[in-house]
Order: structure tokens, then sequence, then C-alpha cells
């Protein structure tokens, strides 16, 4: 059996209940994950180090029942955000596998986590967006619009970050935009 067979036999998804915000140990290690899986994705993007969560969010999202967590021999190993966008339109974001569980496939199963919720709560499209620089190539955002590609999303839209998010564009070290990416569901 390989060590990726191995990994997902044994990978549970679930979302994690409203409770668990209470739980500052989980807090805390969701929160550290996702910055540091963002800090290496978005190395170059911003002024200097910033975080891409921080608990009091992660918290809120968790009672909002908007996080679910991958795990193996009850270890948190990843985590993705599910939401509502529109009546039609779920979301997924702060998507993260631990870096020592990278490539083996947990990620991918947390996006189809993801989806199957957002269709199984009757969502007929699900929506990413991914943050690029304007004038150069990121390795690891290109990694990522192949991979999401790979899954069947499709960019519907390019935006200027300061449209949707103008608080952050302060914070940007080069100047960046958002894709936005759909996919049909079912």
């Amino acid at each position: 059996m390989s060590i990726r067979e191995e990994v997902l036999g044994g990978l549970r998804i679930e979302p994690l209940p409203g409770a668990a915000a209470a739980d500052e140990a989980t807090m805390t290690r969701l929160t550290e994950l996702v910055n540091t899986v963002y800090a290496h994705s978005e190395k170059g993007l911003w002024q200097g180090y910033a975080d891409r969560t921080d608990q009091d969010e992660v918290a809120r999202l968790t009672r909002a029942g908007e996080i679910a967590v991958a795990r193996v021999d009850g270890d948190v190993v990843g985590c993705v955000r599910v939401q509502r966008v529109s009546a039609e339109i779920g979301g997924f974001g702060m998507l993260a596998a631990a870096p020592e569980h990278r490539g083996i496939g947990v990620g991918r199963e947390l996006v189809r986590y993801a989806e199957r919720r957002v269709q199984d709560e009757g969502g007929r499209v699900m929506q990413l967006e991914l943050l690029v620089p304007r004038t150069w190539q990121h390795p690891s955002k290109e990694f990522l619009a192949s991979w999401y590609e790979r899954l069947g999303y499709r960019v519907v839209r390019v935006a200027e970050l300061g449209e949707s998010y103008p608080a952050l564009v302060p914070l940007l070290a080069t100047p960046c935009d958002f894709r936005v990416y759909h996919k049909p569901l079912g």
C-alpha cells in the first residue's frame, strides 16, 4: 500500500460543529495551518508578513458552520471554508493542506467535500477566488490555477483586488487581481 492510499484511507472530512469555536487548541491549529500555507503560496504579494486569518475569524466562521476539517488518525491535516454566495452559488476558500500531507490528495478531497456539500444544499455552481500578481507569474499561483482547471474550474471574471477588497490594496507589495472561477455542479 502506498503512503497516499494509507493516508487517504484514513482521511475523514467533517464540518466543525459551532461549539468547536470555543476549543482554543483547535482554533490555534487551524489558524496556524491556514497562515503557514498562505504565507508560502502568497510570498511576495504582501508587504512584509501578512496573516491570511486570525483566531477570531476562524472561530466566527466555525460558529457559522462554514469550516470543515480533514483528519488523519484524529489529527487535523487540512481545512476548507464552505459558504453560500447566492441561492445557486456556493463558494470555498481558506483551503489548506498541512505541508507534510501535501501532494497526496488532501486538498482534492476537501474540494470534493465542499462541492458535495453545496450541491446537497441545492447549489448548482461552485465558486473560488484566486489572488494573482498582475505583472509577473507566481509559481504557487500558476500551480493552483492549473490544478483548479484540472478539477473543472474555469475563469469567469478577472477583477482588480480593490473592487471587492479595497482595504487589502494598501497591504500589497505588487499590483494584484483576483480571478473568479466557477464549476457547474451535478
